[in-house]
């Protein structure tokens, strides 16, 4: 634990003036950012007596290291900069809402010829008009079913549209009238693309034209005694109706509008989100974050705006914004955005009337939200803490292993031999900082020495980390094979798979060391494990490996295993994490292999690209005929100078095949053609098309 008088600058240096701050750890990550209008005065709080400052605003002040700071013209300044360093650095000591990527949202793809509705998640994409968010997937595709009678968009897959193009026929939809089947030609891509925006424009909220149109037409067509006419377009306007009713009317005057409640104690807060457009209630979301720090609830609605509308532009911000409390100063945060909307938006206090008493229900959904994950939370902290303290018994550890990493090994009879990295913190997964290696140093399958390889490529990568930041001396003077313990050897970094990046406080994940190193194995992959850590002279780091067979956990050094409860929650967590470490390993394993059996000739060309190889394939048919042609007619290809030719044309003699193929039933010498694809070549492994368990056991 540091003291914070042993970093806190000296009287005068800090500006009196707007700016960003970070504090870092001792290893240079940033574990928390904040933004000020007064740097002088804000920083000067951290740096009180311990004992007055709030329990978590302690914990970070006390892990922290170092305090540095950037000076900014103005506060809308600031507050764009802190947003921008959340979403880089992941401080953890931060205020973050929970992201709210699970929410499923409709959307329209108008960046496309044909627009397609269909249900998104995820991050938004440019030219997507989205509609939500929804808490059910299944309540949007009631909506679309409901509404495809009267606007009858395309909803299929590319695939669908091209097979359909292809034959000629369209889906059950287009035959059913729920779709306008523009992959047949039905509908002209201009009104298709109206057809579309329409859509939209009621999804919007602008319902009012479309019903009297229908109610008229359907009037008209009575008249003229057109009754079945009458009748479907009856029908129309019954299914607006109906998906109207989904979302009940909440305000009067047609507002568009976000409404934010917050519930709050002194250790959590919960924020509820209501999107209302047009009146209704189109979507509804929620977080719960902890409170790091004494924070006003003016403060988390900041933070909430930022969360809600800091990749947000145009109308994704609405008009009017309605908040329990103001941010202070309130002026810069209602600058910040209106520069997102590109026009003005009201941040306000509701005080009376429809908007109060709707205020009233997001706050009361707020607080069954806090009350709900509370209760969840007392069970799971509870849980994962015995769970923890069972680990640091079993295996007799000075304190409880907060930091788990855990690594696998995954191959296919020897072939593409990879390895996994997962990281939990706490009992929780911690996915940004899975890492996955290549395993180089050797060819053939040898579990034992692909795991001493793997811990001394990470573990030599943390030595160099902390040799760069002055906390490890005489690095240098421990040599693994031949190669500084402070200095990863040339191309290793090829081998690592999202490994560390340079800059400076930068998640730079394997310069944080785990408190316990798990591997998946028994004896003799513990047995390696130890013998890398100690050859690079780490001796602080804890190591076990969970056998598969017994679950059974082993220690380096012992005869025997060490065996906890079947019903053991520590037994639990080691066998997450361990299927955890397996899962990434194999999905990798699986995904190099898939790579390597689609691989062709071309593949080996370098400089080549997928758009130029489906150009040679497409000009000339096939890999063969491609192989026969001349340098000058391979320059024929759009893209293709004559340098280019000349190495295509190497590489496919390289690759030609050694004798014809023979058939070796009849004797025949088989003169195919080779496949009309850029990946895959005649000569690939019968096996390679045998589902996996006929191939080989994959572990």
């Amino acid at each position: 634990m540091a003291d914070p008088s042993s970093y806190r600058p000296r009287p005068g240096e800090i500006p009196d003036s707007p700016g960003v701050y970070r504090f870092r750890d001792e290893h240079r990550r940033v574990i928390y950012v904040g933004k000020a209008k007064s740097l002088r005065q804000r920083l000067a709080n951290y740096f009180q007596d311990l004992a007055s400052l709030h329990p978590r605003t302690r914990s970070m002040v006390t892990t922290a290291a170092s305090v540095e700071w950037t000076v900014v013209s103005t506060e809308v300044e600031a507050l764009q900069l802190e947003y921008s360093w959340i979403k880089e650095y992941d401080p953890r000591f931060n205020v973050k809402y929970r992201d709210d990527k699970s929410y499923p949202y409709l959307a329209v793809t108008m960046n496309e010829e044909f627009p397609r509705v269909q249900v998104m998640r995820g991050h938004k994409k440019k030219g997507v008009r989205y509609f939500g968010p929804y808490a059910h997937a299944w309540a949007i595709r009631d909506t679309v079913d409901l509404l495809l009678r009267v606007f009858p968009v395309r909803t299929c897959s590319a695939g669908v549209f091209k097979n359909a193009e292809r034959t000629g026929r369209p889906c059950l939809l287009g035959y059913i009238g729920k779709c306008s089947a523009p992959c047949v030609g039905r509908i002209s891509p201009e009104d298709h693309y109206e057809l579309a925006e329409e859509f939209c424009d009621f999804m919007a909220g602008r319902t009012g034209t479309y019903l009297r149109r229908l109610e008229k037409q359907m009037a008209e067509a009575s008249d003229e005694m057109e009754y079945e006419r009458a009748a479907r377009l009856r029908d129309d306007v019954g299914a607006l109706k109906k998906a109207m009713e989904k979302n009940a009317v909440v305000l009067a005057d047609a507002t568009d509008a976000d409404l934010i409640a917050v519930a709050e104690d002194e250790l959590e807060a919960a924020v509820q989100i209501f999107h209302v457009r047009g009146g209704r209630v189109r979507g509804q979301r929620g977080w719960v974050t902890d409170k790091v720090e004494e924070i006003t609830t003016g403060a988390l609605v900041e933070h909430a705006l930022q969360q809600l509308y800091g990749e947000e532009t145009g109308d994704s911000v609405p008009k009017e914004v309605l908040v329990p409390a103001l941010p202070d100063p309130v002026e810069p945060v209602q600058e910040w955005l209106t520069v997102r909307r590109g026009a003005n938006v009201s941040l306000r206090i509701p005080q009376r009337g429809d908007k109060k008493a709707l205020m009233e229900t997001v706050q009361r959904n707020a607080q069954q939200a806090l009350v709900l994950h509370k209760t969840k939370r007392a069970s799971d902290l509870t849980t994962r803490s015995r769970a923890l303290e069972e680990i640091a018994d079993a295996l007799d550890l000075d304190s409880a292993p907060l930091r788990i990493e855990c690594y696998d090994i995954s191959h296919l009879q020897g072939d593409d031999v990879v390895a996994s990295m997962v990281v939990f913190e706490d009992g929780l997964q911690r996915k940004n900082e899975y890492r996955r290696f290549q395993i180089k140093g050797f060819a053939g399958q040898d579990d034992v020495r692909s795991m001493h390889e793997v811990i001394t490529r990470r573990f030599r990568r943390y030595l160099a980390e902390k040799e760069k930041s002055g906390e490890w001396a005489g690095a240098e003077d421990t040599p693994v094979n031949g190669t500084p313990a402070g200095a990863p050897p040339p191309g290793e970094d090829d081998g690592i798979i999202g490994g560390p990046k340079d800059d400076d406080g930068r998640p730079r994940k394997f310069a944080y060391p785990p408190q316990l190193v798990v591997v998946d194995g028994g004896r003799p992959q513990v047995a390696a494990a130890r013998r890398a850590l100690d050859e690079l002279g780490i001796d602080d780091i804890a190591v076990c490996g969970l056998a598969k067979r017994l679950e059974e956990v082993w220690v380096p050094g012992e005869e025997d295993p060490v065996v906890l409860p079947r019903s053991s929650e520590g037994l639990y967590l080691l066998q997450r994490v361990r299927d955890e470490a397996h899962r990434f390993a194999i999905t990798y394993q699986r995904a190099k292999r898939a790579k390597r059996l689609r691989s062709g000739p071309l593949d080996e060309v370098p400089g080549l690209g997928e758009t130029r190889k489906q150009a040679l394939i497409k000009h000339f048919g096939s890999v063969k005929r491609l192989r026969a042609a001349t340098i000058e007619q391979i320059q024929e290809v759009p893209g293709i100078g004559r340098k280019t030719a000349e190495t295509i044309a190497v590489a496919l003699a390289r690759s030609a095949p050694a004798a014809p193929a023979v058939n070796t039933a009849t004797g025949e010498i088989i003169d195919e053609e080779e496949p009309d694809t850029t990946g895959g070549s005649s000569g690939e492994s019968v096996s390679a098309g045998l589902p996996d368990d006929r191939r080989g056991q994959e572990t």
